[in-house]
């Protein structure tokens, strides 16, 4: 029962507000290894962490909603988390597995639309967060680091489509062989 009580006081909306800041170190070495921010120093990194917010989240605890506003790029610092759609018929479907050192949410930095799916945290996760607000305050102030962020946004979208048109294309191939 005490260990219950912890988990859900670890998960309560104080916790996240005042949590404790994740090592400066551990999440530069993080950023570093994400492609969006390849093109970024280390002296460029720890200027971001001036934008970075982090949040815990317990097993099964939904970080977003499928239909929220899209409000910022999550980093997974600690844990497992599962991205799945919920069809108009109530199918959910597991897109995608988010592991440690993954990121999620990019679109977000982009555009203003809906979250077209849910992100639930498959264990008990360590998240940073770089909000859209925050990071266009950011390239204001750091104009040239900020087009190095938005190519690295452009070239990770590009990547992520042009691995969904071969999904589609060998999906379609097939299915026109069982015609």
């Amino acid at each position: 029962m005490a260990e219950e009580q912890k988990k859900t006081i670890h998960s309560s909306f104080w916790a996240n507000v005042f949590s404790s800041s994740t090592e400066s170190d551990e999440l530069v070495q993080s950023l570093k290894a994400i492609a969006l921010f390849k093109a970024l120093t280390e002296k460029d990194l720890r200027h971001m962490m001036e934008v970075i917010h982090n949040r815990n989240y317990i097993s099964g605890e939904y970080i977003f909603y499928q239909g929220d506003p899209g409000i910022g790029l999550y980093i997974l610092i600690e844990g497992e988390v599962t991205i799945s759609r919920e069809s108009d018929e109530g199918d959910k479907i597991t897109l995608a597995v988010i592991k440690k050192g993954d990121f999620f949410g990019e679109l977000a930095l982009v555009d203003n639309d809906k979250r077209s799916a849910s992100a639930i945290a498959s264990t008990d996760v360590k998240l940073s967060v770089i909000f859209k607000s925050d990071l266009d305050e950011y390239i204001e102030k750091y104009p040239k680091k900020g087009i190095k962020i938005l190519q690295g946004i452009a070239e990770i979208t590009a990547l992520r489509l042009r691995i969904l048109n071969e999904d589609y294309f060998y999906l379609r191939k097939e299915q026109t062989k069982g015609e």
